[in-house]
């Protein structure tokens, strides 16, 4: 393995990167990071760390220079989209290097997505079927583990995702050209982060008491599972130009096809900070088509309680999605998603789905989400100390091996793959 070069760029937020270079130099690999502002370079306390103080415009230049000079041959990511990592990739297929990209556990949040090439929109997924993945599964166990209800480890990304953006504002004189992959600045994103946790009693309370009235309504509903706006899955690979976009379409649809008697319920992000102005958007439209006494907002929270007892659910390409479909919920979706196959998402006009919702083919649909637990689908999590030791038992092996974990399962080389209950 000493002929293998990894070269790092930007990771989750916390040590999740540095940890797995150490055990990657452990195994007989050379290691280096790019860092591009403070928080980078906090997160990689040792070695090999190589800072990039230019202007974004002579990154690919720089980029390509230090793949010639450093031989590298394996290049990691987290995420594929933002620009630094796009026109990196782009470089590193130019000159044969693997790609290894991170990303948020499709089958979140037990799990973390390890691919190569690209991952959602950009994944192999895209260009497999559901044949090819029930041919490869037949020579594998077809033990289910069953789906978390929680998000997992959400205490900790917000911990170490303040931490990071807080060394990125302490060493803003040192990386004076560093410009985040968000359209706001990190003034801007610490000012909503700070009003959010300043506000967060009274977000509860109200989460709490609009969840009772619809738990307590008796009314049949339909939940739109929301996304941030400046999430790469609805930035990069969604037909919408704003989330207020798809809360037109959704309203507009729901108050011409849905039964009278039927509410629609729109479930926040978690992690939804205020940028967009959601609450007041959905009154709004609510009101536009006369239907405000049968449109409900929820903000953050968990998804499962509202899921457990609706009738349909829809979201652009959200990963909470499979929730409902595990559920057997129909699922209308829009955007690019890996879970988008004609067996179990709907592809309905949406004034037709939320009259009569096709029901998804839950048989087809855990053939897949087999599939995924079989290959990219790692037990772990980047932000929790537990998670990370984990992932840690799985993901190097996973890196070093001569085929993606796609391919491996195909051709029948796979591995066995830890069990859920490592981690919980």
């Amino acid at each position: 393995m000493t002929d293998r070069r990894f070269l790092f760029l930007q990771g989750p937020h916390g040590p999740w990167f540095y940890r797995l270079a150490g055990l990657l130099r452990a195994a007989g690999v050379q290691t280096w990071r790019v860092g591009f502002n403070l928080g980078d370079r906090v997160s990689w306390p040792g070695a090999g760390y190589i800072p990039f103080n230019d202007s974004q415009e002579s990154w690919p230049q720089t980029c390509a220079s230090l793949m010639e000079r450093l031989g590298i041959t394996d290049l990691v990511i987290y995420g594929d989209t933002r620009p630094i990592h796009a026109q990196a990739v782009r470089q590193a297929q130019a000159r044969g290097i693997t790609v290894h990209v991170f990303e948020e556990g499709y089958l979140r949040p037990y799990w973390v997505t390890y691919e190569r090439g690209g991952a959602n929109g950009h994944s192999r997924l895209m260009q497999l079927d559901l044949a090819q993945m029930q041919a490869a599964l037949d020579r594998v166990d077809r033990d289910l583990p069953d789906t978390p209800g929680t998000w997992g480890d959400m205490r900790q990304h917000m911990f170490w995702g303040a931490l990071y953006h807080g060394f990125v504002a302490l060493g803003f004189r040192a990386y004076r050209n560093f410009r985040p992959h968000r359209a706001l600045t990190v003034g801007q994103e610490f000012r909503l982060h700070l009003a959010r946790f300043l506000l967060m009693p009274f977000h509860r309370l109200e989460r709490r008491l609009a969840t009772l009235r619809i738990r307590n309504g008796g009314f049949p509903y339909h939940l739109a599972i929301l996304q941030l706006e400046h999430d790469a899955s609805f930035r990069d690979h969604s037909p919408f130009a704003s989330m207020t976009d798809f809360l037109a379409l959704v309203i507009d649809g729901f108050a011409k096809g849905a039964p009278q008697h039927h509410h629609l319920v729109f479930k926040a992000h978690p992690l939804e900070d205020g940028r967009v102005p959601l609450k007041p958007e959905i009154r709004r439209l609510a009101r536009l088509h006369g239907i405000s006494d049968r449109v409900h907002f929820v903000r953050g929270g968990k998804l499962a309680q509202l899921l457990n007892d609706a009738r349909s659910a829809v979201t652009v390409n959200s990963t909470a999605g499979q929730q409902a479909l595990w559920r057997g919920l129909p699922l209308r979706t829009f955007g690019t998603a890996v879970y988008a196959k004609p067996e179990f998402v709907s592809h309905q006009p949406l004034e037709e789905f939320f009259t009569t919702p096709k029901r998804p083919d839950t048989r087809a649909y855990r053939d897949y989400r087999q599939f995924l637990l079989e290959t990219s689908q790692v037990v772990g999590g980047f932000y929790s100390s537990r998670g990370r030791r984990a992932l840690l038992r799985q993901v190097v092996d996973l890196m070093l091996s001569p085929e993606d974990p796609y391919q491996a399962l195909l051709s029948g080389n796979a591995a066995p793959r830890q069990q859920l209950q490592l981690v919980r």
